[in-house]
């Protein structure tokens, strides 16, 4: 009987120690999750290719399913993290503030629409009086379409009085295992180095979600934004009609935003979707649903506040102007 009292009294604080030395960034995704009641944890490279990436519950209060390995689903074999109350694995560009594929958003309202630009243009993403973000778009014509195949292959975001600039680079094959993000910050290039590598920098926190290609970024009472980079793949490129070649493997982000003090007057092709009195124009109903007036979000460059619906304001009202740095 003394026994087993022991063991009831050590057994919680076992799993925590476990947990600890498991992950140790758990304690911080967990104030960071997508859900209250999920914990998503990065997995390293598959031993066979192609298998889809493996995720599992790390909360220890639901015993359930506590520690079980599952799959990725096949819609986001790549991109997925673990509910812990459902126990099964959840497509991240699921998610209210997804930015994923050619490009599909999911709106802070939930309604799924796509926005497909246009290859090399920069468009306004999110745009609120201290928050600007704009989106590179590269791509490829597809000459039985009107329209090009686009993905977004950069983020520009400003914030405060500060330029914070995250993408892919371009490779022809894809090796998981290599780095494949970069980053500039005020215009300095951070080198990311290590699987715990974190940079901190007032209210600028940048950490790793995966031993590669995969970051979070936080700004304290402003947004946090999860970022994968991912290639197209050659079945992808099949079942879409994407025709990508050896010579460019399209590497983008699959982005995840999430924001904490947006005013009402917010505006982007994501933005205004955060509006509380936001009404959507989007036929849902459609095969595609897809946003149009491009016009309106178009913007001169990555750093660039002079999209028509911009409504950023530099703190000290000097223009920004763009790093001229392409990847």
């Amino acid at each position: 009987m003394k026994m087993m009292s022991s063991l009831q009294l050590w057994l919680p604080l076992l799993l925590i120690i476990s947990l600890t030395f498991e992950s140790p960034v758990a304690g911080q995704q967990h104030s960071m999750d997508m859900s209250a009641h999920s914990n998503w944890e990065p997995t390293p490279k598959p031993l066979i290719p192609g298998l889809p990436k493996r995720v599992r519950c790390l909360l220890p209060f639901f015993p359930p399913c506590f520690n079980l390995w599952h799959s990725c689903p096949v819609d986001c074999s790549n991109n997925c993290f673990m509910d812990c109350v459902s126990c099964k694995p959840v497509c991240s560009c699921n998610m209210p503030g997804a930015v994923c594929q050619d490009p599909r958003f999911v709106g802070g309202d939930g309604v799924t629409f796509y926005f497909h630009g246009r290859k090399d243009q920069d468009f306004c993403l999110v745009s609120d009086t201290n928050l600007h973000i704009n989106g590179h778009f590269i791509g490829k014509r597809n000459p039985k379409l009107t329209r090009d195949f686009t993905w977004v292959q950069s983020i520009g975001i400003l914030f405060d009085d500060h330029k914070l600039l995250v993408g892919a680079k371009r490779t022809s094959t894809w090796d998981d295992s290599e780095e494949h993000v970069f980053i500039f910050f005020d215009n300095t290039p951070l080198s990311i180095e290590g699987k715990n590598w974190i940079y901190r920098n007032s209210s600028l926190q940048i950490s790793r979600t995966s031993p590669t290609n995969g970051i979070a970024i936080e700004v304290e009472n402003s947004f946090r934004i999860t970022a994968t980079v991912v290639p197209i793949s050659a079945e992808e490129s099949r079942v879409h009609g994407y025709n990508i070649t050896d010579d460019d493997c399209f590497a983008h982000l699959d982005l995840g935003f999430r924001f904490f003090n947006l005013g009402d007057e917010v505006d982007g092709v994501l933005g205004q979707t955060y509006r509380r009195n936001y009404e959507s124009k989007i036929k849902v109903s459609a095969n595609m649903p897809v946003m149009g007036d491009k016009p309106k979000y178009l913007t001169s460059d990555i750093f660039a506040t002079d999209c028509p619906v911009s409504r950023f304001v530099s703190r000290n009202a000097i223009p920004v102007l763009d790093s001229g740095e392409r990847f």
